[in-house]
């Protein structure tokens, strides 16, 4: 049976407000052997979370999916929102980063890490949200935690160079917290921690979480950033539609969904040829 290669990443995770946690990254999750068949696809890409608000937690990001209608399922996880004003992370792809001395929230297993922990000493701190590649950072006293780095382009096959996507070389960095001094934002699209008015999202379908917000009352927390999926296919196997970019390497054909999709692949047969028949003959 032919196969493929495709990257799944989620939505990443909201950030939290008030001393906020970085939102954690969305789930990565690449398999290089895929088993592929014609037919539809159906290509999930998951939103990414609200940033917390007064009285209102953030939110996690949505899970991406690759279905193919058969055992070739790839689901991963949305990131966990941040935690706001003493609260605790939420679990996720990544975990969110914590606040004011609150629980990390924990990452899912191959997918993404946990964020990191904070302090609740002089005025509080967040955590950084984690990353596909790393943990989200601690805070201590007035310093808030990094979000943690993303995953590596080497990691996921190179298609994100193939395909000009993710941030830098990588994806799925997590949020910065905020603190007196706020957390940088993940390599991979992660947004910085910020003290006041407009925070710092993930970049857009990075999976990147958001940063955290430092004061209270009416300014948000960032919002995460949303999924990809990427399938790669032999040239030779399959035609297909569907995909909001596609381009050929090599032998190799790849097709990128930034927005939910369908992706249907036809099956390629070998066009029939015509012979010649030589007829010897041995004349005496």
């Amino acid at each position: 049976m032919p196969t493929g290669r495709v990257l799944v990443v989620a939505g990443g995770g909201g950030g939290g407000r008030d001393h906020g946690g970085g939102g954690g990254a969305g789930g990565v999750t690449y398999n290089a052997s895929v088993t592929l068949t014609a037919g539809a696809k159906t290509i999930t890409v998951g939103g990414g979370g609200t940033g917390g608000s007064s009285g209102v937690p953030a939110t996690s990001g949505s899970n991406s999916v690759f279905d193919s209608g058969g055992s070739s399922e790839i689901t991963t996880t949305g990131g966990g929102g941040g935690a706001s004003n003493g609260t605790s992370g939420l679990n996720g792809g990544s975990g969110g980063g914590s606040s004011n001395g609150g629980t990390k929230g924990t990452g899912t297993a191959g997918q993404g890490n946990d964020g990191g922990t904070s302090s609740g000493a002089g005025f509080g701190s967040g955590g950084g949200g984690g990353g596909a590649g790393a943990a989200g950072g601690n805070g201590t006293t007035d310093v808030a935690g990094n979000g943690g780095a993303g995953i590596a382009d080497a990691d996921v096959g190179s298609l994100l160079s193939l395909t000009s996507s993710g941030v830098g070389g990588f994806i799925a960095g997590g949020g910065g917290g905020s603190a007196a001094t706020n957390g940088s934002g993940g390599s991979g699209g992660g947004g910085a921690g910020v003290d006041s008015g407009t925070g710092n999202d993930g970049t857009a379908n990075s999976g990147g979480g958001g940063g955290g917000h430092h004061t209270d009352g009416t300014p948000l927390g960032s919002g995460g950033g949303s999924g990809l999926v990427i399938v790669v296919y032999t040239t030779a196997d399959f035609t297909h539609t569907g995909g909001d970019a596609t381009g050929t390497s090599g032998s190799e054909t790849w097709v990128k969904f930034t927005a939910s999709g369908t992706l249907t692949l036809t099956a390629v047969t070998a066009a029939a040829t015509g012979g010649h028949t030589l007829l010897l003959m041995n004349v005496g």
